[in-house]
């Protein structure tokens, strides 16, 4: 168990706070038309997502999936400049380009959410290969979800990285869902991670909802990485609570199975285990909760006065 400080828990549970209210705003803005494009929400995977990027040291480099809110946050990404991408303006990561599936901030090691499914996973290798030829001493931690583990590029990206020894931790998120399907459907194996043992690299199930066993596994993972080791497999078991996109009317799944995973909320469990263990008063407990909503409450009216991209400037940054 690694030690955590007051002030790594401050950081972690004000981070989730700020996840959960960044996307529960996301979904009121959605609903009111005031955000274009499509959005996918991770509300409920929030220990996966931030507690993974928290247990990054300075200088290293992440590649997010579309449901990357959360994993952003953990980031530690400026939630005024996200609000803006999400709402189109033009003080966004991406001058309001990319919305919600492609935040990116390449200069500060964020290689940027991707809207194709399993994208990163070979951007990621790439970027692993950088930093192992030029000998940083920096890890990339590659997120994707359960689905994308499917597509060939996860399974050309394992064996390269396996038989170049790279520096990278590959994290799913198992939501349990494929889109509308239900993993049992499309996936013949009671562990995702069981597929790290055809490139013989070491492959871990933990439950994404409990902020210590991801926060302990993924600072585990990346030293092992950084360690010069190889790759690390980590399949996080988590619940979105929200549909697959804001146009998913959730007809496939039973409500019934939503509370039963509500029960496991990563936000809460964390303030049970911050009581229990007398970290902090209720006081604190409060306190860190407002300031992350106010600060989210903030980020919204940045981006309402942010202004729009100029039509003069539509091919800027356009590199294809």
């Amino acid at each position: 168990m690694i030690e955590l400080s007051e002030e790594l828990l401050l950081r972690m549970y004000y981070k989730m706070n700020q996840a959960r209210y960044f996307e529960e705003k996301l979904d009121d803005l959605v609903s009111k038309g005031q955000v274009h494009g499509t959005v996918h929400l991770a509300i409920g995977q929030e220990a996966s997502g931030v507690m993974a990027c928290l247990a990054l040291e300075e200088g290293d480099l992440v590649s997010l999936s579309h449901r990357g809110h959360a994993q952003a946050i953990g980031f530690g990404l400026d939630v005024n400049l996200m609000m803006a991408e999400c709402l189109g303006k033009y003080t966004g990561y991406c001058k309001g380009k990319g919305g919600s599936m492609h935040i990116a901030d390449v200069e500060n090691g964020n290689l940027g959410a991707n809207g194709v499914v399993g994208g990163g996973f070979n951007l990621s290798c790439g970027a692993a290969l950088t930093q192992k030829y030029h000998q940083t001493g920096k890890v990339v931690l590659c997120f994707a979800g359960d689905g994308a583990t499917n597509e060939g590029s996860f399974h050309e990206s394992l064996n390269l990285a396996s038989i170049w020894k790279l520096p990278v931790v590959f994290f799913i998120e198992n939501n349990q869902y494929g889109m509308s399907n239900p993993i049992e459907n499309h996936m013949n194996i009671e562990n995702i991670s069981d597929r790290s043992e055809a490139y013989n690299i070491p492959g871990l199930t933990i439950d994404g909802n409990d902020f210590l066993d991801v926060y302990n596994t993924a600072t585990k993972a990346l030293r092992y990485a950084r360690a010069g080791k190889g790759p690390v497999l980590i399949e996080a078991k988590t619940y979105r609570y929200s549909g697959h996109s804001k146009s998913d009317k959730q007809v496939y799944r039973d409500q019934r199975e939503v509370q039963v995973w509500r029960k496991k909320d990563p936000v809460l469990k964390m303030k049970e285990y911050l009581r229990e263990n007398r970290v902090f008063t209720e006081k604190q407990i409060l306190k860190m909760e407002e300031e992350a909503r106010l600060s989210i409450e903030q980020a919204v009216e940045f981006a309402k006065k942010s202004p729009q991209p100029q039509l003069n400037r539509i091919l800027e940054d356009v590199y294809a």
